[in-house]
């Protein structure tokens, strides 16, 4: 049994901005049913939703302030939460790293420098709970300087790096080093200084002990200049410490035989009983209610980094094949007002819904034939492997976690039963059309189309699977 403190700005369902509230709220629990002794620590936000009891755990003195730890627990799980509850600092309304109008909270350097002096104390037993970790596990910028502070103590714990989206760095002015006080042995080119700024990512990079990223395509990628943001020299120096694990999906919410949230259940044995969320997707966007007709679905940030601007490009032709295509999503305006003026043209084809509905959500994964996810990058990616989940056949690009996730459907992939999407490579829309129409070509014939779907249903993107792979990993520490 390992004792592993988990240290995260975000988990779900307690706070949640993106994927890694996703992986913070799911691994910690897939960990402690594996039977190890898990706690997270996480600022204490004001839009932080706490189902559980809340009590006073220690207080710390830490840079002249007193910051007090709180204690509750992950709903439906017995993973312990520790919050570092300092209102000066974590009593905003909100998004935890921005304000109203999007922009960051100016003092997020000393914001998350105090979380991660916190996360120090508590991983060096000073906060009197008589319990040291084995390892510690942080994620992201906002806990990058934990094992930079831990480099410097003495019997520390292992540190691990899981890095989820290499675009998001923590850099600040190089007057920051002396805000945070930090220490002279770890401020300067080779420790936490890029550029002449601190660079709290590079925390994580330089000092921790292993460094994991979501995906093993990925972890290649951070290693040339495309991907690695002026980091991949640093990276591929550390590249024997460096590798990759696929995100794991929460089956108790993600499941087609078991999901409150679509018209009708199904499996991988019922699988006819699918057209049934199809007829219910396309009557509630206005399509023309057909079971022939082959349905696109795309869920996700209207951003060019999810390739939203090929599909714009493919849309126009899109238009004249037999095909539908539904959309939920919200992002660059650009290519909402783009996107709602093609569904006025051409309503019995295209149908488009702006913001966020997690219902709608699941009836697109369920009812849809096709899924589009032309990344551009896509570190781990979660749609894709809901996809097939729901026996929904995903059109994805060749980089990071989709590469890791998706079988191309080839003469030998079909013929080895591991068939269970369509891919492309070069980021461009000719490509992405005729992958469109590759898949077109296959939906034509039902056959191969059922062994696809049936491969797709049968892959393992379990969350124990991906615990068992950060666990082994712990023990080679």
């Amino acid at each position: 049994m390992k004792k592993i403190l988990f240290v995260t700005s975000e988990a779900h369902p307690l706070i949640k901005t993106g994927g890694l509230a996703d992986v913070c709220g799911s691994l910690p629990k897939a960990l402690a049913e594996l039977s190890n002794d898990i706690k997270l620590i996480i600022p204490n936000y004001q839009a932080l939703k706490t189902s559980e009891n809340v009590r006073f755990l220690c207080s710390v003195r830490v840079d002249n302030r007193n910051i007090n730890i709180l204690e509750t627990r992950i709903p439906d799980s017995n993973v312990i939460v520790w919050l570092v509850d300092y209102p000066a600092y974590f009593n905003y309304p909100g998004n935890p790293y921005v304000d109203e109008k999007g922009e960051p909270w100016t003092n997020n350097a000393e914001r998350f420098g105090l979380f991660c002096r916190i996360a120090v104390e508590a991983s060096m037993d000073r906060i009197y709970q008589d319990w040291k970790p084995d390892v510690v596990h942080c994620n992201d910028w906002q806990s990058g300087l934990v094992p930079a502070f831990l480099s410097l103590e003495h019997d520390r714990p292992s540190t691990v790096f899981t890095i989820h989206n290499m675009a998001y760095q923590g850099l600040f002015p190089a007057s920051t080093a002396a805000l945070l006080n930090l220490p002279g042995q770890l401020w300067h080119p080779a420790g936490l200084e890029f550029h002449e700024m601190v660079s709290f990512i590079k925390g994580g990079l330089v000092y921790a002990d292993h460094i994991t990223t979501v995906s093993p395509t990925y972890a290649l990628e951070i290693q040339t200049p495309e991907f690695g943001y002026g980091l991949e020299g640093l990276l591929d120096h550390r590249k024997e410490f460096l590798g990759g694990i696929i995100n794991g999906i929460d089956l108790d919410q993600w499941d087609s035989e078991t999901d409150p949230l679509i018209t009708q259940p199904y499996t991988a044995a019922t699988l006819n009983k699918k057209h049934f969320n199809k007829s219910a997707l396309q009557a509630r966007f206005a399509l023309p209610v057909n079971d022939n007709i082959p349905l696109f679905g795309l869920i996700g940030r209207l951003v060019e980094q999810k390739g939203i601007d090929l599909i714009l490009e493919c849309l126009p032709e899109m238009v004249n094949l037999n095909m539908q295509f539904v959309l939920l999503g919200s992002g660059d305006k650009n290519f909402e007002k783009q996107l709602k003026k093609l569904a006025l043209e051409h309503p019995d084809k295209i149908a488009i819904s702006i913001g966020y509905d997690e219902a709608l959500a699941h009836l697109i994964e369920a009812g849809a034939d096709i899924f589009l996810m032309p990344s551009r990058f896509e570190p781990c990616g979660l749609n894709q492997m809901y996809s097939q989940r729901y026996g929904t056949i995903p059109i994805v690009r060749k980089t990071g976690g989709l590469a890791d996730t998706v079988t191309d459907t080839l003469p030998e992939t079909l013929a080895n039963h591991t068939a269970s999407g369509i891919m492309f490579t070069e980021a461009g829309s000719g490509a992405l059309l005729e992958a469109i129409k590759r898949a077109l070509i296959l939906y034509s014939i039902p056959e191969t189309w059922k062994k696809m779907q049936l491969n797709a249903m049968k892959k393992d993107f379990s969350w124990q699977n991906s615990a068992e792979q950060y666990l082994a990993l712990y023990e080679s520490l």
